[in-house]
């Protein structure tokens, strides 16, 4: 028997079973429920095909012709379901929690699975994140120029029992033009808030949650614009370390990145360096300078940190200067600063 969940029943069992999402590869790709998995019960041509059916001639010709178009490809959903989830327990999901999740539910219990749908489908789920974004959070803010390890040291407070929400993490860049490292995909603006929603609502509203500073943009993503502003008026705590230390730090994280990446992201912000600074930076890169680099795009980096700051009401700010760059030792050190 299919047994139907609401989404937070729903994601406190996704923790231990499979979810499978049936909508097709392109709405999966948009965004999904983080962890699911993808069985489309449809290609994307053929949800187009089913839906014309629906609108030019009824339910039931598109039913059919739904049935016409799958019909070859029931048997391999359930074999793909029991590599998935051995068990025989599994979670289906659909986007509004209709014909498409009920048809691979009725198969997956056919079949001997233990299924469970979500009420709503993906829609439920989706509007709850972007809901999530309208409440008010105790949010604090880690702040400090280029260099200064700040996502290394809000790891460090994690591990130490503090709520962070790394957003560069969710974005999958970090953050400047050299933020993608040469590697990294970013998920769709959807998924992006997706993830955001989901880690908002794990957080307990009764403590900080800490923030690295953060343009609106992190790389093509945007942050959505209540949690920005909300951003914007949090406290800050200020991270200061000497410039010599942020180039060492760097230098172990880009000095090996791929030199015609680097010199792609220069190129992006040339029109901020200037040309004399652009064509020094470049210069450095090919023969291999690699702090004389760093030092050059931090001259333009602490400029516009520093703009920034200076445009912002900030109403509460402190600033807590450090000698070394150490994410342990400097996670420790600020939480006994703001403890004081």
């Amino acid at each position: 028997m299919v047994k139907q969940l609401s989404l937070s029943e729903f994601l406190e069992k996704a923790k231990t079973t499979i979810v499978v999402d049936v909508r097709t590869p392109l709405e999966f790709q948009q965004g999904h429920i983080p962890g699911a998995l993808n069985i489309p019960i449809f290609t994307n041509e053929e949800r187009v095909i089913v839906g014309t059916a629906y609108k030019q001639q009824g339910r039931q010709p598109a039913i059919l012709l739904g049935f016409e178009l799958t019909g070859p490809k029931w048997a391999e959903f359930i074999k793909e379901a029991e590599k998935l989830a051995p068990d025989k327990k599994i979670m289906v999901h659909c986007w509004r929690g209709g014909m498409r999740s009920g048809a691979m539910a009725w198969a997956f219990d056919l079949y001997g699975f233990e299924v469970y749908t979500l009420k709503g489908g993906y829609k439920t789920f989706r509007r709850s994140g972007i809901d999530a974004f309208s409440n008010n959070y105790p949010f604090t803010i880690l702040s400090g120029s280029t260099g200064c390890a700040k996502t290394k040291t809000l790891q460090e407070m994690k591990a130490l029992g503090e709520q962070v929400i790394d957003l560069e993490d969710l974005a999958q860049h970090q953050g400047s033009s050299f933020g993608s490292m040469g590697k990294m995909i970013q998920p769709s603006q959807e998924q992006f808030e997706n993830l955001l929603g989901l880690e908002l609502q794990r957080m307990d509203l009764s403590k900080p949650i800490w923030l690295e500073d953060e343009s609106v943009t992190i790389g093509k993503r945007v942050i959505p614009k209540p949690i920005w502003e909300q951003m914007r008026k949090a406290p800050i705590i200020k991270m200061e370390i000497p410039k010599e230390e942020r180039v060492n730090f760097l230098n172990e994280d880009y000095g090996s990145l791929d030199k015609d990446f680097l010199k792609e992201s220069v190129l992006r912000i040339a029109k901020r360096l200037g040309p004399l600074e652009t064509k020094l930076t470049l210069q450095a890169i090919d023969e291999g300078r690699m702090k004389d680099f760093i030092n050059q795009v931090l001259v333009y980096y602490d400029k516009t940190y520093q703009k920034g700051l200076n445009n912002r009401a900030v109403l509460n700010l402190q600033t807590i200067g450090l000698e070394k760059i150490n994410p342990k030792e400097n996670a420790k050190a600020i939480l006994k600063f703001i403890d004081k």
